[in-house]
This record gives C-alpha cells, sequence and structure tokens, in this order.
C-alpha cells in the first residue's frame, strides 16, 4: 500500500468521525434555533466562551460538559445487569455511527495508477451495510426498556420494535427499487449514475427517476431515526420518556447522540441514493475535473459575494436590545469573526486561483475537485438535516395506532406496487 493510499485512508476515517461527531452540537444548534424561529422566540444565544457565542453553538457544548459532570443514577434492582443496562444505549450510538460509516464523500480520487476511496468503510455492498448495522440499534433500545423494569420503559422498548419492524419492510422494497434501477448495491455507483440527465434537461436523481420509492425511503428513515412524529417510542405525554426514562447523565447522552447521528446517516442516505450524493448537477466528476477551472473562477467570484452578505447580517443580528447598557462583548465577537472570514475567502480565492492554471490531468486539480465534492455533499446533508428538523417542529406526534396504519396499509402497498413497476421497466429497457 501507498503512502498517498495510507493518507487517503485515514483522512477518508477522520472525516467520516467528523462529520458523524462533531455535527452532533451543530445539530443539537439547529435543532433549538429551527425550533425557536418557528415557535417566533430565541433559541440558546447566551453561553459563551470568553464572549464568543458562535450563535448560540457553545450552548452545544456547555450541554456536554453537563453531562458529562452529572450524576449517575442506577436502579437499585440492576445489581446483576448493570453491565447490560450501561451497554444498551452504547450499542445504539455504535449501531448509528457504524452506518454512516459507508457513506462516500467524493468520487475516487485517482492518482497515476491508484484509485482511492473516499469512504471510511470502502465495501462495494454499503445499501447492504447500512441496511444491516443500523438496524442493531434497536436492540439498545429493547435491552434499555426491558432492564429498567419500568412499565413506560418496557411500553417504549416495544413500540420502538415494532415500528422497526413495520417500516423495515417497506424501507427494504424500496431500496430494491433502488438497487433494480441503478443494478449496483455500491453507493459510489448509485452516485455516478446519477451524474446524467433526464429527457436531456433534468438532473437523473434519484427523486425524479423513482419519485415514489423516494417517499416510501424517506418517510421510513424518518420511523427508522425515530424523530418525531414518529416518536412513539419516546412519547413524553404519554409514557414519560419511553426506553430513556430510567437513564440519566451520559447515558442518556449515548441514546440522545446515536438519534441525531442516526438523523446524520439518513440524511447522507437520501441526499447519495436520490439527490445526487457528492455530485454537482449536471457535472459528472469526469466533466468537473476537465472544465474545473471556469468552475474554480466562478467561485472565486461569488464566494466573497456570499461571505459579504452573511457579515452583513451578522453585524445586523449579532446585537442586543437598544435599551441593554453593555452588548456582552459582541461587536468584538463581529470583529473577530469577520476578519476570519476575510482571510478565509481570500485564502480560498488564492487556492482556487493556482489550481485553475493546472492542466486537468494534474494531481492538484484531481484534489481540488474531491474538496469541491466533499463540500457539495456537507451543503446537500445539512440542508436534508434541517429537513428532518423542521418536520419535527412542525407536526405533531402521530399516534402509535396511527403509526402502524401508515407502515402496514400504506407505504408497503405503495412499495409493492413500485417494485413490481420498476421490475417491468428494467425487464422492458433490457430487452
Amino acid at each position: 500500500m501507498s503512502t498517498a493510499m495510507i493518507v487517503t485512508t485515514l483522512a477518508s476515517i477522520i472525516l467520516a468521525a467528523l462529520l458523524a461527531l462533531l455535527m452532533i452540537p451543530v445539530l443539537v444548534w439547529l435543532e433549538r434555533r429551527v425550533c425557536g424561529l418557528i415557535q417566533d422566540r430565541l433559541g440558546p444565544n447566551r453561553t459563551n466562551i470568553l464572549g464568543f457565542r458562535l450563535g448560540g453553538v457553545v450552548q452545544s457544548f456547555a450541554d456536554v460538559i453537563k453531562l458529562v459532570v452529572k450524576e449517575e443514577y442506577y436502579p437499585r434492582h440492576l445489581a446483576k445487569n448493570r453491565t447490560l443496562f450501561i451497554l444498551a444505549p452504547m450499542i445504539t450510538f455504535a449501531s448509528a455511527l457504524l452506518a454512516f460509516m459507508v457513506i462516500p464523500f467524493a468520487d475516487d480520487l485517482v492518482i497515476g495508477a491508484e484509485r482511492m476511496r473516499i469512504q471510511a468503510l470502502p465495501v462495494d455492498t454499503g445499501i447492504l451495510w447500512y441496511l444491516a448495522i443500523g438496524s442493531v440499534g434497536v436492540i439498545g433500545m429493547v435491552l434499555g426498556g426491558w432492564l429498567s423494569h419500568n412499565k413506560y420503559s418496557l411500553l417504549g422498548s416495544l413500540r420502538g420494535a415494532n415500528q422497526m419492524i413495520s417500516y423495515e419492510l417497506a424501507l427494504g422494497l424500496g431500496v430494491v427499487s433502488m438497487i433494480l434501477t441503478y443494478n449496483t448495491l455500491d453507493f459510489n455507483a448509485m452516485v455516478a449514475w446519477q451524474s446524467g440527465t433526464v429527457l436531456g434537461i433534468l438532473p437523473a436523481w434519484g427523486v425524479l427517476v423513482q419519485p415514489l420509492a423516494a417517499l416510501v425511503v424517506i418517510v421510513a428513515l424518518f420511523v427508522e431515526t425515530n424523530r418525531a412524529p414518529f416518536s412513539v417510542a419516546e412519547g413524553e405525554s404519554e409514557i414519560v420518556a419511553g426506553f430513556m426514562t430510567e437513564y440519566t447523565a451520559m447515558k442518556f447522552a449515548m441514546y440522545f447522540m446515536g438519534e441525531y447521528v442516526a438523523m446524520n446517516a439518513a440524511s447522507a442516505v437520501i441526499v447519495t441514493m436520490f439527490f445526487g450524493g457528492y455530485q454537482l448537477p449536471w457535472l459528472s466528476t469526469t466533466a468537473l475535473t476537465e472544465h474545473f477551472a471556469p468552475v474554480a473562477w466562478a467561485i472565486v467570484l461569488l464566494l466573497p459575494v456570499g461571505v459579504a452578505f452573511f457579515i452583513r447580517w451578522m453585524r445586523k443580528n449579532n446585537t442586543v436590545r437598544p435599551t441593554v447598557s453593555t452588548d456582552g462583548g459582541r461587536r468584538f465577537e463581529t470583529r473577530v469573526l469577520t476578519v476570519a472570514l476575510v482571510v478565509m475567502t481570500l485564502l480560498i480565492d488564492g487556492i482556487l486561483i493556482y489550481v485553475a492554471t493546472l492542466p486537468p490531468e494534474s494531481p492538484g486539480t484531481r484534489i481540488a475537485v474531491v474538496l469541491l465534492q466533499i463540500a457539495v455533499f456537507v451543503a446537500k446533508l445539512m440542508a436534508f438535516n434541517i429537513f428532518f428538523i423542521i418536520i419535527r417542529w412542525t407536526l405533531p406526534r402521530f399516534r402509535y395506532d396511527q403509526v402502524q396504519w401508515l407502515g402496514w396499509r400504506t407505504l408497503l402497498p405503495l412499495a409493492l406496487v413500485n417494485i413490481f413497476i420498476t421490475a417491468l421497466v428494467v425487464v422492458g429497457v433490457a430487452s
């Protein structure tokens, strides 16, 4: 194995870990800010480190410290099963984290005769890995509810297990439709398939080619992540907190963080299967590499404009009420962040100008293409995470019977009809 291969593999693993773990405080912050926006109130905006609030992100790190130092509580009846009680949330968290590892963040990096995958776990059966490992998370829910010896916890874990079984069928059939369409189990190959066009105009994204399968899979993934309006396994208004009722401190945090990692993984799967993954619309990796210079110049021109608008918005909104005697260091924070953003923009533009002068086949251009694709993937990922959050704070929680009715009486028949139609179309095109 060459040095370039080792560096690329380590970089892919680190990138996957950062996107999975560092995204947790960002998603918690987004959850609160979007919730506040929808409910016409402010989200977290006071907690700071040396005057830096970063729009409220610091509050998420304060929550981590609170959970780490909080007292650990164990019910008295756990004298014999404490190890399993502690292990349960770890199973749920690890399952979501490992499911995320098969997502490709960019196309293969080709340098010389070597082809390196930008994927933490470079397997050719990524969708099967996600379905298998992602389903293990329910074991943590069941163990947590059963070992708690609490009727509310047990009821929540049973709800979670039944919900998982109900929607796994629809999810699996929806995925089979996409496998028939793409003729592959590899996430990277699915993204490459979507680099074409439909009717010569629209990008060949899965959501346009298979809209019914997209609907089935997206709804099923909402249920798989136990997010509202399908959060009947927690159901605070009915069963206190469901399977998490007896969990405190970091044991609770593992369940809490596992939900956000699972949401992040589900968003990544949706982006990869239905929205072109890391690809820009109408630009395959080959086309982007050959025409990277004009794309780079476009970014050079547009990036300062976007940063200028953001700085103007920040200066307008990073303030306090006129009646408050002090701004609590917000002007200083705004000045520092403005300088940091300007320096970052100049640095990125300088790098892009240099890369634009390189030939398309050079390693510098290929690395720049990979970095741009990673940025595109992260932008799409954040958009779908925000979509998950908006849905949670827009729709009320469904009743348990409504959740089961939707899974068995609506999604499952739709998935069966769709896979039948897909099979007919695939056979017809092949013949």
